[in-house]
């Protein structure tokens, strides 16, 4: 059985970055749509209209960059708690990342809406596996 088309949001300043991700995702078969979003504080815009308007599609799965303008990952975390538990579906949220840093990944354990901690660069497999569930 074919998992259902997932609604992802791509948070991360990087361009080429988004551009190259969303060609991936989107060749999975597995997403409905992909919106991209350049730092947290523009996602967390939409995200708050978003849940007030309800002809706007929530995302299913936000792939979250740490280093960004404006409103970091970290920082997009910490608004995101606050609100996360009153939305209509929870949402994974894959905090992608080009640093190897073990404080970084230790930091990234401290939020429950954390699903796991990816190191870049994506590729169709690993995308393939997070879109179907598979994880863990």
């Amino acid at each position: 059985m074919t998992p259902p088309l997932k609604n992802v949001w791509l948070i991360d300043d990087d361009k080429i970055f988004q551009f190259t991700a969303t060609m991936i995702l989107e060749s999975t078969g597995l997403t409905k749509t992909v919106h991209t979003f350049l730092n947290g504080k523009e996602a967390m815009n939409f995200l708050t209209d978003s849940k007030t308007n309800q002809n706007t599609q929530l995302p299913d799965i936000i792939f979250l960059d740490i280093n960004m303008p404006v409103m970091n990952g970290w920082e997009f975390l910490e608004e995101f708690q606050q609100f996360s538990g009153t939305l209509s579906h929870p949402i994974k949220i894959y905090l992608v990342s080009s640093s190897v840093d073990e404080s970084d990944i230790i930091e990234s354990k401290k939020y429950p809406s954390i699903t796991d901690y990816v190191i870049k660069p994506l590729n169709r497999n690993k995308c393939c596996q997070l879109l179907s569930g598979q994880d863990k």
